[in-house]
C-alpha cells in the first residue's frame, strides 16, 4: 500500500496575523487573491463555522471555469484552520478534478499562522483524505505542479496584503 505524502510549504508574509487570517476567512478578501496566477475567483457562499462551507468558482484567462468547496473542520482564530477540500459543481455537489479523474476526491488542508515581529509565518499542509491508492499516487506525483500553483497563489496574496495595509 502506498503512503500519502504531505505537501507542505511555509511563507513569511509582511502583514499582521489577524489581517492574514481575515484574508483567508472573509469572502470579500478571498475573492481578491485566492486563485492561481491569472485566474479570477468568485465566492458564491461562505458559512465560516464548524462544518460550514465555502463554495467558490475560479475562471482561467481562457474562460474555463471550475468549482470547489471547503468544509471547515477546525477553526482556532487567528492561529489554525483545518478543512476538507474538493472539487464541486455549481450546486456544491462533490465532483472529480476536471483535468484528472485520479486526483483525490477529498484533500485535507491544515493552515497555521504564527505572528513574528509584526509579520506572519504561514504554514500549510495538504494531503489526500480518505483516498484510494491510485489517488494517493496521483497526489504524491503532483508536488512540482502544486508548488507552481501555490507559488502563484501566494504571490497574489502577498500583493493583496500589501495593497490593503
Amino acid at each position: 500500500m502506498t503512503t500519502a505524502q504531505t505537501f507542505s510549504l511555509t511563507r513569511e508574509l509582511n502583514a499582521p496575523r489577524q489581517l492574514v487570517w481575515d484574508a483567508w476567512t472573509k469572502s470579500e478578501h478571498l475573492a481578491q487573491w485566492f486563485a492561481p496566477k491569472g485566474f479570477s475567483t468568485n465566492i458564491h457562499k461562505l458559512d465560516f463555522s464548524h462544518n460550514g462551507t465555502l463554495h467558490y468558482s475560479m475562471r482561467s484567462p481562457e474562460g474555463f471555469e471550475m468549482w470547489g468547496r471547503w468544509i471547515f473542520r477546525e477553526i482556532e482564530a487567528p492561529a489554525r484552520l483545518v478543512l476538507i477540500q474538493h472539487f464541486s459543481d455549481e450546486l456544491g455537489g462533490i465532483t472529480r478534478h476536471p483535468g484528472d479523474a485520479n486526483w483525490p476526491q477529498h484533500t485535507l488542508s491544515t493552515m497555521t499562522l504564527e505572528e513574528r515581529d509584526g509579520k506572519t509565518v504561514l504554514h500549510l499542509e495538504w494531503e489526500p483524505y480518505e483516498a484510494s491508492e491510485v489517488e494517493i499516487n496521483t497526489f504524491n506525483a503532483a508536488f512540482d505542479s502544486m508548488n507552481q500553483g501555490w507559488a502563484g497563489t501566494f504571490e497574489n496574496l502577498e500583493k493583496y496584503l500589501a495593497k490593503i495595509q
